[in-house]
Parts: structure tokens; C-alpha cells; sequence
């Protein structure tokens, strides 16, 4: 009786939580481009200066520049991605204004030093005093002070043009900008002859790191070429939205109707824990703020594939071991096990060609990869171990007392 009522208030619960929660996860994820419509961006990047090259810190820091110029441009939700050792892929769903947004991203992202200027107001400097190209390259590192309070130590190349800078403004802020966005405001402690100096300040390791980031970037300003745009209207986006759901559900529900009629009780289990497992993808994608594209989608469809294909595994064992004569208990216990390690096999297998794709693929490839490799995972979660623990609840709850709960016929079990 115990195992009858666990079963009822695991169910009841999931169900619960599954109903309360599914409104506000499909609400809440985010769509990609190919669903939402919006406009998409790759670009190649150089250094400005000749006989430079581009570093991995410097395309991931133009990266971060590139996404914060595309917020305050007020798109939707930028997606920005850096694809092998010098392009940048820009996906902005919403986008109305194409020729401003091409405009404003191929931009080298720039980074001043200023003071304040005779006009400007409270918390303003215009002036600028060094340009990014200015400071000597990747020379910028963090330091820490006695009180393990971090600092960035910089160098610049023209000494004396910063000892004349930092002897005039002394008591004074530096202000250090990137674009126009304002970093930090160092006070300038005293004149500094060496070209060295250090920034201080209340930051956190994450934020000096960010920092010094960013004073390496403006020290190696890449210049983006676009080489690749295309754009997706918002009705495209959701005619395919609508189709895939269209698609996915019909599909869904021939799947559920298939596994009830052929394995019956058994057939239950494996379609509720089906459906928990698209609720657990869901509230994945929700959770991590992933972006969920049409590859995503195909991947996901793949995964419920290899969901049903572990239940029929399982199934059909069981079924073989009651054929043989076996009770029911038994025929559990054995077709779970000998199921078992076939379906992780293969899973795995599945795994580790998905993890391959993920970090040779780019764009769309590492996001089919990634669903995979999820909807993989949270189907080992929900349909074999969830499913199994269900189905035992009631076999050892005495429920499932006949062959025929899971579509066995008497006539078709061999006497020991």
C-alpha cells in the first residue's frame, strides 16, 4: 500500500509542478532568429596597425564590446559568438534598422583616458588625454596590494607625454572611457615619469580583470569587416515556430498512442516520463538563458527519438523475460538490467559525437550539439532511471499482477 501511494504522490507532484511551471517557461525562453525573426552579422576581424595580429583576448574583448554597443542600441537579447581565432558572429533579434545597426558594430571599439573639460558637468569628462593605441600592448595585468586588494598596472609608450598628463592633473580623476561608456575614475596620486603607473580603486578580482581586459583591447583596436549578413523577418520566424510546434506536438502525440497500445501500464509510465523530460528540457533552456533555435528544435525532436527507443528497449526485454515463464517481478528486475547497459552504450556513444560537434562546429552546429547533449542527459534522468523507479512502485505494489498490463499474451509465455 505504501508503494501505491508513493507512486500517487510522485506523480501528483511532478504533474503539480509540471502544470504550475510550464506557462511561465514557454512565456520566458529565449527564441533565436530563425524563430523570432531579427538580423544576423559575421564578421572578420584585423588589427588596425600593420604587423599586428589578432589575439583570443583581443576578439573576445571586441566581442563584449560589440554585445554592450548592441544593448544600448535597445535590441532585443543580443547573441554574440566568437568562431575560430578571428571572426565574430552578431545575431539581434527585433532589429528594425538594419543600416544603423551595420553601421554603429563595425566600429573598432575605442578606449580614452580624459580629464574634465571647462563645461563639463558632475561625473562628465570630454577631454580626452590617451588613445588605446597609445599604451603599450597586453602590457595591462592585475596586481595585488599587501591587503590583497587588486590594482592594474598599465604602460604607456610616449613617457613623457604621460608624465606631463599625470604632473597636470594631479588630485585630479583620469577618467577611463570605452566608447562612451565611462569604466572607472582613478584619482592621479602624483606625477609619474617611468610611463608605468598603477589604478586603484574598490574593485573586485572580477572587475580588475574586466578592466584590464579592456585597457589591452583599446591597446589593440580590430577592425571588423562584415562578410556575411542576412536577415529573417518576424512573420518567416514565427510561420516556422508555429509549423515546428505543429509538427513536434502531432508527432508527440503518435508517439504517446503507439507506446500505450503496444506495451499498455508499462506504456503510461514511459509517456509520463516522457513528457517530464520535455518539461526538464524546458526549464534547462529557461534556467541557463539559453537561446532555442530551429537546430535546437531538431535536436530536441532527436532526443525524444532516443527517449522512445530506450523505453522499447526495456520494454521488449521485459516482455522476452515473460515470454520465457519468468513472473513478473523477475521479468522487471532482468529485462531492466540486461536493457540497461545497451542504452547507455549507445547514449554515450551519442554523447561524445555531440560533444565533438560542439567544440569543432560553429553557429548553428555547436547549438544542435549542445540540445543533444542536454536532451541526452535528462532522458537518461527521466527515462530510465524515473520511469523504472514508477514501474517498480507498482509491480512491487502488487498493481501489475498479469502479463497482459504489459502486453503479453498468456499464450505467448513458455513454461520453465
Amino acid at each position: 500500500m505504501k508503494r501505491i501511494i508513493s507512486f500517487i504522490l510522485v506523480v501528483l507532484v511532478t504533474t503539480g509542478v509540471m502544470v504550475g511551471t510550464s506557462p511561465e517557461l514557454l512565456k520566458n525562453i529565449r527564441l533565436g532568429l530563425d524563430l523570432k525573426g531579427g538580423y544576423e552579422i559575421l564578421y572578420e576581424a584585423e588589427p588596425l596597425e600593420a604587423g599586428q595580429q589578432v589575439s583570443k583576448a583581443s576578439l573576445v574583448q571586441t566581442a563584449k564590446s560589440l554585445e554592450s554597443r548592441a544593448n544600448a542600441l535597445g535590441t532585443s537579447e543580443p547573441e554574440v559568438t566568437t568562431e575560430g581565432t578571428n571572426r565574430i558572429r552578431l545575431k539581434l533579434a527585433g532589429v528594425t534598422d538594419e543600416a544603423e545597426v551595420r553601421a554603429k558594430m563595425k566600429e573598432p571599439a575605442v578606449l580614452t583616458f580624459r580629464s574634465k573639460a571647462e563645461n563639463d558637468k558632475e561625473g562628465q569628462y570630454s577631454k580626452i588625454e590617451l588613445r588605446g593605441n597609445e599604451f603599450v600592448e597586453n602590457a595591462a595585468k592585475v596586481v595585488f596590494t599587501n591587503l590583497n586588494q587588486p590594482m592594474i598596472d598599465i604602460k604607456v609608450k610616449d613617457k613623457a607625454k604621460f608624465s606631463e598628463i599625470t604632473k597636470r592633473l594631479v588630485g585630479q580623476p583620469l577618467a577611463i572611457y570605452l566608447d562612451d561608456t565611462l569604466l572607472s575614475a582613478p584619482t592621479v596620486q602624483q606625477q609619474l615619469t617611468d610611463g608605468s603607473a598603477q589604478i586603484s580603486g574598490n574593485y573586485t578580482r572580477e572587475e580588475a580583470n574586466q578592466l584590464r581586459d579592456t585597457i589591452n583591447l583599446g591597446a589593440l583596436p580590430l577592425k571588423l569587416t562584415e562578410k556575411y549578413s542576412q536577415s529573417v523577418g518576424a512573420t518567416l520566424g514565427k510561420l516556422s515556430l508555429d509549423q515546428t510546434i505543429k509538427a513536434g506536438l502531432i508527432g508527440s502525440l503518435i508517439i504517446l498512442i503507439f507506446m500505450i497500445g503496444l506495451y499498455r501500464v508499462p506504456g503510461i509510465i514511459a509517456s509520463f516520463a516522457l513528457i517530464t523530460h520535455t518539461w526538464l528540457v524546458l526549464a534547462i533552456f529557461y534556467l541557463g538563458e539559453f537561446v532555442l533555435t530551429l537546430p535546437g528544435i531538431a535536436a530536441f525532436i532527436l532526443g525524444i527519438g532516443m527517449a522512445v527507443d530506450a523505453n522499447i528497449i526495456t520494454y521488449e526485454r521485459i516482455k522476452e523475460e515473460m515470454r520465457s515463464g519468468k513472473s513478473i517481478l523477475s521479468s522487471v528486475k532482468a529485462g531492466g538490467k540486461h536493457s540497461f547497459r545497451t542504452i547507455i552504450d549507445s547514449n554515450v556513444t551519442t554523447i561524445i559525437a555531440a560533444a565533438v560537434m560542439f567544440f569543432l562546429g560553429t553557429g548553428a552546429v555547436k547549438g544542435f550539439a549542445l540540445v543533444l547533449i542536454f536532451d541526452i542527459v535528462t532522458s537518461i534522468i527521466t527515462n530510465i532511471f524515473f520511469s523504472r523507479f514508477l514501474l517498480t512502485l507498482l509491480v512491487r505494489g502488487n498493481v501489475l499482477k498479469k502479463p497482459k498490463y504489459f502486453g503479453v499474451k498468456e499464450s505467448e509465455i513458455r513454461a520453465l
